[in-house]
């Protein structure tokens, strides 16, 4: 196989951080690359550790970024840095490096939905398609040219963990299918042509304040609550609202058919369409407003 490339970093965590990282090593022999993966964010549910150890890979846990940056910053072979999501900013410095290409995976059909959370942002904001970009890292966020994009259907009732999912099984599909142009510096690239005032979209950033009114539409309020749905990841906190005039937090809520209402306390029901119900557990955390 034909590469420059002496070196590969891996940088990420999750499903398609452990989906690169396999692919990637299973090609090392045929480049004659050297690899080295670096977890700067640890994932409770993570496989890249465990891949590691069977694999006999180079496992660095850097989680302070300074040291991290450190770290990059005395790369001197010609590299190829794979940043899976991963939510480290590579610095200007390290970007300008001539013998250091660096190519990220964003969860969004760039240009739109820079930034953070993008899964969360394209359902609240009610698309009816997204994707996934890979593209190459300039010093600005997310703005280098795109290498490859996959797109995909957003479901009516999908959940944020379910779309993030797919969009997982994209990333490693299109970073599959363009593996071989990477490394052979032949990438067909388009650069993005961004409006220089585009919104980018913040960590500390939240759909609605992260509060909703039962008077407002039930769809609405479904789609709020399923754009901070990441299952068992606490990404979001609990949505709030006001219930007979004290504060709640919402604990879960399903969509039900009409004949499965129960008359339970801390349990409402707002009508979805004629024949579905949004059911939302709650739980007062202070007394009468």
């Amino acid at each position: 196989m034909n590469t420059l490339f002496q070196k590969v970093v891996v940088i990420g965590y999750g499903k398609v951080t452990g989906e690169v990282l396999q692919y990637v090593y299973d090609n090392k022999k045929q480049y004659g690359y050297d690899l080295i993966f670096i977890e700067h964010e640890v994932h409770p549910f993570g496989t890249t550790e465990k891949i590691c150890a069977e694999n006999g890979i180079d496992f660095r846990r850097i989680t302070d970024k300074k040291e991290l940056a450190v770290l990059l910053d005395q790369l001197t072979e010609k590299t190829l840095i794979i940043s899976a999501s991963n939510n480290f900013l590579f610095p200007a410095s390290l970007v300008d490096k001539p013998y250091i290409t660096i190519i990220n995976f964003h969860n969004a059909l760039l240009p739109d939905y820079p930034g953070r959370n993008a899964p969360t942002w394209v359902i609240y904001t009610g698309e009816k398609w997204t994707g996934i970009t890979w593209h190459y890292v300039t010093a600005g966020v997310d703005e280098g040219n795109i290498i490859i994009q996959k797109q995909c259907e957003i479901g009516a009732d999908i959940k944020a963990y379910e779309l993030t999912e797919t969009l997982m099984d994209l990333a490693g599909e299109a970073f599959r299918e363009s593996f071989a142009d990477i490394m052979a510096e032949r990438a067909k690239v388009r650069e993005q042509g961004f409006d220089p005032e585009r919104r980018m979209y913040r960590s500390y950033e939240v759909p609605a304040d992260g509060h909703f009114e039962l008077t407002d539409r039930p769809e609405d309020i479904y789609r709020l609550l399923r754009s901070v749905d990441y299952g068992k990841n606490d990404i979001f906190p609990p949505l709030r609202t006001v219930i007979d005039g004290r504060k709640a937090e919402i604990l879960r809520y399903r969509k039900i058919t009409a004949d499965k209402r129960k008359e339970d306390d801390g349990f409402v029901y707002l009508p979805l369409g004629e024949e579905s119900l949004l059911k939302m557990k709650y739980h007062f955390t202070e007394d009468k407003l």
